[in-house]
């Protein structure tokens, strides 16, 4: 809107001049909060009093300085063939990821109705996310070993679009993958370790508790496969001569006793609790990219949590963004939205850019389809938006194929006079 862009241009104070009288009414104040896009909710009263006027100035000032920190589309990057020549020409280009790029290989995301905080319901807590609070491991480490498994890497393998970031890592285009998951197969994938950044830290490593002793996370994988905690082995010495567990009951200790908590000598997957700090390149490494970047791709993520959320509002206004992923975000404003299956969006990509982007991934043509990307296609979704959706015939394919079996076999129940939610026995 012309009002927020004149905002954004000449900032607050050349804003008012222009746009509230000297003499401004609580209505000239209403009007300017309506042109900036916000709705009070507060309706307006007869007999409106001093506080009333203080109070939609205070909404006013919060309106301007949401609209000052909201980034603006870029009024010549509109366009699908827009984003491709992005992709195609940058030199520094940052990549933010987040579950999305990984639920291909059966990895959960984590807020989704079928996410992986929807799956631990049955553990009671007051909020799933508990199950990652660092006081809490450390008072009960059974909690979290009880359902780790869920979110366990699958060994060595990785997605298609983890193969897209290698080849920009190849092509020499990318300044650094930010990625909030911990599921390390950015480094399965030949990510190199000075171009990522693990901003809730991964499986990749695991340290003890009580001494610090770290190993290769994928020592523990075996006891978090089977729900049971893993123990340090230079701590589990000491625990071995222990007289009995420890009580916070006990006022003293008899001479030669030894007393032990129970989460003595526990390994914790390096990943990064509530309660503890986000690695400390992240800090440094953020610092030093948004004066390189020349292009971000959002890719497989809500951008609903922080510190990784507030990158893209970290990034100087003219550098383009660009998101991928299966839904549009719509507290940012991106140049170009290619909505979709991650892998699908990453597939077509690589085949309307040639043979040299050709994807170094065995499911790459099998995605795409032999005949010069025939699986694929795109549709504008909105223009305004700037959305495109990709979408994989394949999937589509076998979507209408599930929904016809559904139907022959609900077809088939109602002819033997059964219906579908009947078994013929006792209902419970």
């Amino acid at each position: 809107m012309e009002t927020r862009k004149y905002l954004k241009q000449n900032g607050t104070m050349k804003f008012l001049e222009k746009y509230l009288p000297t003499a401004a009414s609580i209505e000239n104040i209403i009007k300017l909060i309506l042109q900036l896009g916000f709705v009070p909710k507060r309706k307006l009263n007869n007999g409106l009093d001093e506080n009333d006027i203080m109070e939609y100035i205070k909404i006013l000032n919060h309106a301007i300085i949401k609209v000052k920190s909201i980034r603006e589309r870029r009024e010549d990057i509109t366009t699908i063939n827009d984003a491709l020549k992005l992709i195609e020409n940058s030199k520094n280009i940052m990549v933010i990821t987040g579950a999305g790029i990984s639920t291909s290989l059966g990895i959960p995301d984590f807020r989704s109705s079928q996410g992986f905080y929807s799956m631990i319901q049955h553990l009671g807590l007051s909020d799933p996310q508990e199950v990652f609070d660092l006081d809490l491991f450390l008072n009960d480490p059974n909690i979290f070993y009880s359902i780790a498994h869920m979110i366990l890497p699958p060994n060595h393998i990785y997605s298609p679009l983890h193969s897209f970031i290698k080849l920009l890592q190849d092509k020499n285009k990318l300044l650094r993958n930010y990625t909030q998951n911990i599921d390390n197969l950015e480094s399965y994938a030949g990510i190199h370790k000075e171009n990522l950044i693990q901003c809730h830290g991964s499986f990749a490593t695991a340290s003890c508790i009580t001494c610090g002793y770290k190993v290769d996370g994928e020592i523990i994988f075996p006891e978090i496969k089977n729900k049971e905690i893993p123990y340090c082995p230079k701590c589990n010495e000491k625990k071995k001569k222990k007289n009995k567990p420890y009580d916070d009951d006990d006022e003293e200790e008899e001479e030669g006793e030894t007393y032990f908590h129970e989460s003595f000598g526990v390994m914790k997957p390096d990943i990064t609790f509530f309660g503890e700090q986000l690695p400390e390149n992240f800090k440094i490494a953020i610092n030093q990219d948004i004066n390189k970047v020349d292009l971000v791709l959002v890719i497989g993520t809500s951008l609903k949590v922080a510190p990784v959320a507030d990158i893209v509002g970290k990034i100087p206004e003219h550098i383009p963004q660009i998101l991928l992923n299966k839904d549009p975000i719509n507290h940012c404003q991106f140049d170009v939205s290619l909505l979709g299956y991650c892998d699908d969006v990453a597939s077509y990509i690589a085949n309307e850019l040639g043979e040299s982007w050709d994807l170094p991934h065995p499911d790459y043509n099998k995605i795409r389809g032999e005949k010069n990307g025939e699986n694929l296609s795109v549709q504008l979704l909105d223009s305004t938006l700037r959305e495109y959706l990709i979408s994989n015939k394949k999937n589509d394919l076998s979507s209408e194929q599930e929904q016809n079996k559904m139907g022959e076999e609900n077809r088939k129940v109602e002819e033997s006079g059964r219906r579908p939610n009947e078994s013929g026995g006792k209902s419970g």
